[in-house]
Order: C-alpha cells, then structure tokens, then sequence
C-alpha cells in the first residue's frame, strides 16, 4: 500500500516509538497526525508533515475527534499505528499487599482498550474512503509487546494487557477483511524509549547483555522500520511480529 498523499494516525506519537513511526510515515509522504496526551506534546519537538492532536486514547469523544481530523486532511486515512502505552510494574501479592486493583484496571484500560478504541474508530473512518485498485483501504498496526508471551515477575497487569492485544489480531483482521483493512501487531522486545531513561547506563548494559543477537536494545527506528514494512507488504495480515533479537524474558 502507497503512503504518499495518504493521512496517518500514531497514538503516543510524541515520543518513543510513536514519535519514530510518525516521523518515519511523514518523509514517506504521509500527512501525520500524532495523538497524544497535551502534556507529551507540549514536550514533542517539530517534525515536517506531522501535526499534533491532543487526545486519551480511552475517551471515545476525544478519539473521534482525532480520527475526524486525520480523515478530514484532504486525502484519504489508510494507516493507523498504535503505540499508546503504559508499563507500570507490581507483584499480584508484594511487600505492601496485594497488587492494587485500579492499577491493574488502567492499564488494560490504556494499553487494552485504548487500542481497539482506536482501532474501532479509524476502522470506521477508513471504511469509508474509496478502495485502491487492489480493494486495499488501510491498515491498522497495534503494539503488543514480548511480556505477552514471556511475561515476567511484576508484569502480571503488563502482559494481560498485551496478551490482549494479540488476541485481538486475528478476529479484528478478520473482522475488517471485508472492508479491504489489514490489522496487525508488533510485539517489541526491550526497546530504547523515555520508558528506560530513567535506569542507569549499567543496567541498561546488563538488560542488552540479555539479548542473543544483535547484542543491545532495539531501537525506535527500528520498530518504525517493522511498521513500514507491514504497510507496504500488502499480504500481511492477521498476524504478530516479536520484534526482539530472539530474547525469550527470564522470570525476573
């Protein structure tokens, strides 16, 4: 699928992975809209082609509004990218009790269904623009992440989140089939965002060491990379990529 004068969406697009996948579908000749939270893109620096929407991926009004904008650019919104996440970590049963209930809840909230928010909406959107000359009308990318499968000690509300995000590939995939919209899923491995800033350069170091090949963190660039590569492979479809140099997560 052409990304050229088409409209995109990103959610967490001002900053990691969303920020790379933005500025990455922007020098393809996509006109961007880069959904996030006011205070993330008070923060995010100018990028050419992509223009900044304030918006929670949980509220359906505000995400309507963006996926209104995203199809009202002129041209038609055939990619939409998922990368809205939060990542925070506690033991079912830990040192102050058991594992806070509301947290639990937001982050499957946020992670969860903040993406088939998302997804639903712009499908709805993407529906309605005229088909390619292949029936193609978009495609929608969701971020799950290796915790789906090798979830570890703390990540119990992480990796249900995820978990859910690769349940929802195939059924949302073949829910949308017959609008001509193909949905997929990246499943990162440990990769370089503002997530890690806060840890030291040595645990970083020791996190890479972990890794079999190649030997370090992965970065944005190249979770963006992955994303335009499923946009332009038209026969991907249904499907989850473990984007991780072969890392399967020890328990701790």
């Amino acid at each position: 699928m052409q990304l050229d004068n088409t409209a995109a969406l990103v959610t967490g697009g001002a900053s990691g992975l969303g920020a790379a996948t933005a500025k990455a579908l922007a020098e393809q000749g996509a006109t961007v809209f880069a959904v996030d939270l006011k205070n993330g893109i008070d923060q995010a620096p100018e990028v050419e082609g992509v223009r900044y929407v304030a918006a929670d991926v949980t509220d359906p009004g505000q995400v309507r509004a963006a996926v209104e904008e995203a199809a009202g650019a002129g041209v038609p919104l055939r990619t939409v990218v998922n990368c809205a996440g939060i990542g925070p970590s506690a033991r079912i049963l830990g040192k102050r009790g058991v594992h806070d209930l509301a947290l639990y809840a937001k982050v499957v909230q946020i992670n969860l269904i903040g993406s088939f928010n998302v997804l639903a909406l712009a499908a709805e959107a993407i529906a309605r623009t005229e088909a390619d000359e292949h029936g193609q009308r978009g495609v929608i990318i969701n971020t799950a992440s290796i915790a789906a499968f090798d979830g570890q000690i703390g990540q119990a509300a992480y990796s249900s989140s995820k978990g859910g995000i690769v349940g929802l590939t195939l059924p949302a995939a073949r829910d949308l089939a017959q609008h001509g919209i193909r949905v997929c899923t990246i499943a990162p491995g440990i990769v370089e965002t503002p997530m890690l800033a806060t840890v030291s350069e040595e645990f970083r170091a020791s996190l890479a060491a972990g890794v079999p090949f190649p030997q370090r963190l992965a970065r944005p660039e190249e979770y963006a990379k992955l994303a335009l590569a499923i946009v332009d492979h038209d026969y991907l479809n249904g499907e989850t990529i473990r984007m991780d140099g072969a890392l399967r997560m020890a328990p701790r």
